[in-house]
Parts: C-alpha cells; sequence; structure tokens
C-alpha cells in the first residue's frame, strides 16, 4: 500500500545575488531583482521523501505557493522523480508571513486527502525563520520531528528517526501522520532523470498555456476557454498537467491568507553599512608569509 508522503517547496529568490534593488521601501523583497532557485533545503526534503517511497513504497506529492512562475520548481520536482505536483496561486495568497503560509498549505494538504508524512525543508534562504513546518504541523494536528537527517525504520505506523541536536544526534519514535523538517546534512539530492526531464520539460500549469495560446490577451474569453479546455485535456490524459489550486479551489477563507492574514508587519528598515576597518597588506612571498605566522602566534590567534 505504501505512504502518502507531502513535500513542502518552495521557489526563493537567490540571496546570494542580493543587490541594492533588492528590497522595498515597504521592507518586502524584490523578487523580481533576483533570479528564482528551488529552495536549497527543500530539495533535502524532497530526497528524503523519494527514498522514503523507493523503500517502503507510496505517492510523493510536492506543493508550493507562489508566483506562477513557481512552476519552474515543479517540473524540476517531477524531473527528480516526485509522483504529483500542486501549485498553490492566487492574488490572495501573496505577501504572505509564516502564519497565513502555513494557513494555505495545510488548506491544500486536507484537499489530497491528508498525508502519512510531511516532509519540508529546515528552513527557506530567503526567510531563515524555520517557522513554516512546526506551523504547519499545529495548524493539522500532528506531530513533529525537526532536524531530521535519517528516517532509521518505518514500520507500524510509527517512524524512528535520527535528528541533529547541539553537540550530537538523538532518535526519535514518533506515531503517524508525522511532519518532518530536513536540513542540508541529510542527505545529497539525486539530480534530474533524463528520461523524466525528457518527458516532463513539457508538462504546463493552465497559466503558463493561457500566456501561450494568447499572449497579447486578445482571443475572445470563449474562444479562449474552450482552447485552454483542450490543451488541458490533452495534457492531463499524459500526466503532463501540473495542479493548479487557487483559494476557491481549497476553500481558504481568505481573511486567513495573504497580507490580511498576516500579522507580522514591517515597522522599520535601517541599512547595514560595511564599514572598512583596519588592514594589513601581507606580500605573497615567503618572508611576507613568515611574518604573518610570527604575528598571528604573538597574538595567540595560533597556538
Amino acid at each position: 500500500m505504501g505512504y502518502k508522503i507531502v513535500v513542502c517547496a518552495k521557489q526563493v529568490p537567490d540571496t546570494r545575488e542580493i543587490s541594492g534593488d533588492a528590497m522595498k521601501a515597504d521592507g518586502t523583497l524584490n523578487r523580481s531583482a533576483l533570479p528564482a532557485i528551488f529552495n536549497p533545503e527543500d530539495k533535502n526534503a524532497l530526497e528524503m521523501a523519494l527514498e522514503l517511497r523507493d523503500r517502503y513504497g507510496g505517492k510523493v506529492t510536492v506543493i508550493t505557493m507562489g508566483p506562477p512562475r513557481a512552476a519552474e520548481i515543479l517540473r524540476e520536482s517531477l524531473e527528480m522523480g516526485a509522483d504529483d505536483v500542486v501549485l498553490l496561486t492566487d492574488r490572495g495568497f501573496a505577501v504572505a508571513d509564516t502564519l497565513a503560509t502555513s494557513y494555505t498549505i495545510g488548506r491544500a494538504v486536507e484537499r489530497t486527502g491528508g498525508a502519512d508524512i510531511i516532509l519540508c525543508g529546515r528552513q527557506a534562504i530567503d526567510g531563515d525563520t524555520a517557522q513554516i513546518g512546526p506551523q504547519l504541523a499545529g495548524r493539522l494536528g500532528i506531530g513533529q520531528a525537526t532536524y531530521v537527517t535519517e528516517v532509521l525504520d518505518l514500520a507500524d505506523r510509527t517512524a524512528r528517526v535520527k535528528r541533529m541536536i547541539q553537540g550530537g544526534f538523538e532518535v526519535l519514535e514518533c506515531r503517524l501522520p508525522l511532519l518532518m523538517t530536513v536540513p542540508d546534512q541529510a542527505n545529497e539530492p539525486r539530480p534530474p532523470r533524463a528520461k523524466l526531464i525528457m518527458k516532463y520539460k513539457r508538462a504546463r500549469a493552465p497559466w503558463e498555456l493561457a500566456s501561450q495560446v494568447d499572449p497579447d490577451g486578445g482571443l475572445p474569453e470563449d474562444d479562449l476557454a474552450r482552447k485552454l479546455g483542450e490543451i488541458e485535456y490533452a495534457l492531463a490524459q499524459k500526466d503532463l498537467l501540473i495542479h493548479e489550486w487557487d483559494g476557491q479551489a481549497i476553500a481558504a477563507d481568505m481573511e486567513r491568507t495573504g497580507y490580511d492574514g498576516s500579522p507580522t508587519r514591517v515597522m522599520k528598515i535601517e541599512p547595514a553599512v560595511l564599514k572598512k576597518t583596519e588592514h594589513k597588506r601581507v606580500e605573497p612571498t615567503e618572508q611576507g608569509l613568515a611574518e604573518l605566522i610570527h604575528e598571528l602566534a604573538e597574538d595567540h590567534v595560533l597556538g
């Protein structure tokens, strides 16, 4: 029979490319100014999900919430081996904090029929809050284990997991359903498989089809709907249609999503000014290196 496994993934701005244009005046991130990538630790979570499916059987579904372009990481998930993917996109989901995000994702998990195991990356690199996983577990009323690096055993609706703690590891036994957060130390995510790349490079979400069929927005609404329906049906027959859900599809209370459902507010922004302090140039010669080592030893930097 296997297990129903859900992975929560996020497309994030590559914070390695932060520049002066990356922040808006209201304190929110200008995502269009940065390249978008698959959140690194969410890939570790997906890898753990795929390993569990391969060992114990079941189905892996990846859910992401974001703007329409977030479908890119869902294609990547399929190319890595995910069985199904869901794009949560709605203007009403925008500018959500962790509380509103966990509510929306929770509604989506419930729409899928629930899960035996939910896996999230430890944290996203654009926020570093590490709150979504625990908040989602609380929202769904299920147990959680954080910083899980390995699932040692899974039997009789009980998971035995190894998790990182300060100074070492501990082993927990947890009843299913269970949410786990996964750090990057857990595994090395597999690369996309060539066969799956060839298949799923044609996978599309409905919004992508609309932009392809009517890029200028000039088609009559009825004609557009008819053409989209035909294409979506053909893609669905080949398992190439990415599920796209809005607030109505997951029966969400829109006052609990997006900006309206987010109690977090940015009250003040202060730029971080990096100032150059005293420095010393070391010549790349044997004498220069010898003098540096002597100075470091005198300062007890080197023992």
